[in-house]
């Protein structure tokens, strides 16, 4: 049984389609579609209904894909294994922040691809949240504070915010100075998220209102230097607009809480090593705190 013809089939049914799984492999549709006749062949043993909306998994085939992953992810460390030490090999597909990612992390990760010359490396810049195990990404880098999730989490540095608005805004509606008064602005924000303020040793949580929203941090600081409100945003992607005056931060007394930067993966016993040296090169990069954790 060949091994790429498993990864395949992992391929399409977590994909759900053949066109999605090529675009992930970086192979033809007509090669998908190959791997597949021949996998289902010697099983014996149809794993997919194939129609024009696309690939849905049979019974037969979500037993399947469950140990074909298992197979595929020990080959992978076994593979891992045998190669000369530092040396990596073969995909590894990694999910990053459109704000901070191309930025901050970019440098890093082109650097990991000149160390090792044999590894693909496909990453999506992207500030949605980016599903790992459906879309089939190795790990993701995100920034802030984690939701809950069954994926395990390793902090690689930390981040630190301040809300912040122009000197026309401040000028016109005057500067919130507690938690209750904030809330009272307009704020930009990414969706309806809950903001966190530093209350003295407490973390009190806010639920701001606005009627500007956008899904980027780069949008957000133009939004607030535009004086169409208050945002939350990481000092280091504000710092220009700060040093020139453009935008002033408020509420000093009640600034966010710490947040940090983590590289996220789906659950396992043990992390590939290809995730485990992009943590090891962030931490140096960013100056790391503790180990991993579930979120």
């Amino acid at each position: 049984m060949d091994i790429e013809d498993l990864r395949t089939f992992v391929e399409v049914a977590d994909a759900g389609g053949v066109t999605s799984a090529a675009l992930r492999l970086g192979i033809s549709k007509s090669m998908v579609s190959r791997r597949l006749l021949r996998l289902e062949k010697e099983v014996g043993v149809q794993l997919l209904a194939r129609s024009t909306r696309g690939a849905a998994i049979t019974e037969a085939g979500a037993t399947f894909r469950d140990y074909a992953a298992r197979v595929c992810a020990e080959i992978d460390i076994a593979k891992e294994t045998i190669l000369p030490a530092g040396e990596l090999r073969g995909r590894f597909r990694v999910a990053a922040p459109l704000t901070f990612g191309t930025t901050h992390f970019a440098g890093v990760i082109c650097e990991m691809a000149r160390r090792h010359p044999q590894l693909h490396i496909q990453t999506c810049y992207s500030d949605r949240y980016v599903d790992l195990i459906a879309e089939g990404y190795d790990c993701a880098i995100r920034v802030g504070t984690l939701q809950d999730s069954n994926l395990v989490a390793r902090r690689v540095g930390p981040i630190f915010g301040s809300f912040v608005a122009s000197p026309d805004y401040v000028k016109a509606n005057g500067s919130p100075e507690t938690p209750s008064e904030l809330v009272e602005h307009q704020a930009l924000m990414q969706g309806t998220e809950t903001w966190q303020v530093m209350d003295g040793d407490k973390i009190v949580n806010v639920r701001p209102q606005g009627r500007f929203k956008a899904d980027n941090g780069v949008a957000l600081a133009v939004a607030a230097t535009a004086g169409l409100g208050i945002a939350a945003l990481p000092d280091d992607l504000i710092k220009m607009e700060l040093d020139s005056g453009k935008l002033v931060k408020v509420m000093k007394r009640h600034p966010p809480p710490p947040a940090g930067i983590f590289v996220v993966r789906p659950p396992g016993q043990l992390p590939a090593r290809k995730v485990r040296v992009l943590t090891e090169m962030l931490i140096e990069c960013f100056d790391g705190g503790p180990g991993p954790t579930a979120v």
